[in-house]
């Protein structure tokens, strides 16, 4: 039986090759020289680091923009709470990944009320999709694309 799976990954080596570049570029740029400006890549988290929360904001958009240009889909990223002190702003920036039980029901859902021949169950932090004909499994693929999930979605896996 035709299927496929739908994940949320994120390639952590592209991660870090565009962090590595915002990185440089911020301790190039004239408006950050000497001020310790930083992103900090740990688990499926970025921390950016600043004297003032006006360069946390220019520091976001270098990210975001070194991230487009590696395929990753900023999508991706939940900002968090600017963190200021007297010298110091930081902020954590959460990357989301793996499809979590809610987005799963969701898509589920639609598949169901799609009235496509298509059955959805969900398995660990991906949803695996089978159907008798692979039309209506790219029809599905289709509709999954249009939902507008809160995270980046990718198929995989795809058997005929």
């Amino acid at each position: 039986m035709p299927s496929f799976d739908v994940v949320s990954e994120i390639d952590t080596h592209e991660l870090a090759n565009a962090v590595d570049q915002a990185n440089r570029e911020v301790s190039q740029r004239f408006d950050f020289k000497d001020t310790g400006a930083n992103f900090e890549l740990g688990d499926h988290l970025i921390t950016l680091h600043a004297q003032v929360d006006f360069q946390l904001k220019q520091m976001l958009d270098v990210l975001r923009l070194k991230l487009t240009k590696r395929g990753i889909d900023i999508v991706c990223l939940e900002p968090g709470e600017l963190e200021i002190a007297l010298n110091a702003a930081s902020q954590q920036l959460v990357l989301r990944h793996g499809i979590d039980a809610d987005s799963g029901r969701k898509l589920q859902r639609l598949i169901k009320d799609s009235k496509l021949k298509l059955q959805a169950s969900i398995q660990g932090d991906q949803l695996r999709v089978t159907g008798k004909q692979r039309d209506d499994l790219q029809a599905g693929m289709a509709l999954i694309r249009k939902a507008g999930l809160d995270r980046p979605l990718q198929f995989k896996n795809f058997r005929d």
